[in-house]
């Protein structure tokens, strides 16, 4: 030993180095054992394939090729100037019925979701100062579409009675002019929004439901307890199951931006270091609630369910990504927030969309990383009470 060194150093130094020796042997031999099992790659890669590609094309919030009846009572060059109107919109698919009878029949058969009745004495009544009625029937099962057919059947009228106007050589008499702007999804396509936010749902999926499986099933096999018997710390054997599962994460995380990208055509306005750096903060969380799933029980069945219904249902009703929050009850609003999804979808959803706005993207990476801290920091204390 040389002079002046300190004798604690020189006891320090072979711990220090075969922890590291430990954790490398941890992290060894945990990817070997993804590669033996392939549910953890598909969970990792081929789960994010399978949603986005049900999402990206089998999921819509549009109401497109919508089949409309149309029943005209007496045709006219104004009747047929009306329906054209329903023929060049790529919001409709007309459907011309003799009669309202058969109109009604058929939207109860759900073959139509709408009827446009013009009556008998439309061309008549046009020129008139109370105007002609239109008569819109519409299947309100589905509320939402519902409001859309009627806001795109007031859109048809509203560019026929225009194109009536100019026609004439007049000027359609409106007491307001709405002059529209479309900020940040300008083409108002559902899916530039629904994309985004099945990337926190996937990433959901892969932090808990991984880090769930695979520590129950050390406990099934009973290699947890093996384990705990070698020199290895507790921290050594949560960074041996962190650290591969957050690397499959962000491969996963890697793809799923990929395909939005490239091949729904989703626009990335924002960095994408902020993203992946988010994306970093929510993984560390679900890796954190998946290992907090495992503490509670040692089933691989048990610990499955228990994933999905306390990570995945929660991300998938209540973030946003697909329902409004604001417009929930107050007390539902005050749940999504402690759902760590909701915080990292507002963030995707920004960056995707808007860019970086630091005014959202900061406040719910901070959210983030306090829940990341406070999931592994329960989970180490958890296992440790287990173990003793």
């Amino acid at each position: 030993m040389n002079p002046g060194s300190n004798p604690e150093d020189a006891s320090q130094a072979p711990v220090r180095g075969g922890s590291r020796a430990r954790l490398r042997g941890l992290l060894r031999k945990e990817f070997y054992q993804i590669l033996r099992d392939p549910s953890s790659l598909a969970i990792a890669f081929l789960l994010p394939l399978v949603l986005l590609l049900i999402f990206g094309y089998g999921v819509s919030l549009d109401a497109e090729h919508v089949p409309v009846a149309l029943v005209v009572e007496l045709p006219s060059p104004d009747t047929a100037s009306f329906t054209s109107g329903f023929q060049q919109s790529r919001y409709f698919v007309p459907v011309f019925q003799r009669n309202l009878v058969e109109a009604e029949q058929a939207l109860l058969n759900r073959r139509v979701m709408a009827i446009v009745h013009l009556r008998s004495d439309f061309a008549r009544r046009l020129r008139q100062p109370g105007g002609a009625p239109i008569q819109v029937i519409v299947n309100g099962v589905d509320a939402n579409t519902a409001r859309l057919i009627l806001g795109y059947v007031q859109g048809v009228w509203q560019k026929w009675l225009q194109r009536e106007a100019l026609a004439r050589g007049e000027t359609l008499a409106m007491p307001i002019q709405l002059e529209q702007r479309v900020w940040f999804n300008s083409e108002l396509r559902s899916r530039n929004f629904l994309v985004p936010g099945l990337i926190a749902i996937i990433m959901t999926l892969i932090g808990a439901l991984l880090t769930a499986l695979v520590m129950a099933r050390e406990w099934e096999r009973g290699t947890m307890e093996a384990l705990l018997v070698t020199p290895v710390t507790m921290r050594e054997v949560l960074l041996g199951k962190l650290v591969p599962y957050f690397i499959l994460g962000m491969g996963g995380m890697a793809l799923s931006v990929g395909m939005g990208v490239w091949l729904f055509g989703v626009p990335l306005r924002g960095s994408v270091w902020v993203l992946f750096a988010a994306a970093a903060l929510f993984l560390l969380a679900a890796l954190g609630m998946g290992l907090l799933i495992s503490t509670v029980s040692k089933n691989q069945f048990v610990a499955g369910q228990l994933a999905i219904i306390t990570t995945f249902l929660p991300a998938f009703i209540l973030s946003g990504f697909i329902f409004d929050i604001g417009s929930m009850p107050r007390i539902v609003q005050w749940l999504t927030h402690v759902l760590a999804a909701s915080y990292f979808v507002a963030i995707l959803q920004t960056v995707f969309l808007a860019g970086n706005v630091w005014s959202v993207i900061l406040p719910n990476a901070l959210a983030l990383l306090l829940m990341a801290a406070f999931f592994l920091g329960v989970s180490r204390r958890k296992l440790r009470r287990r173990l003793e």
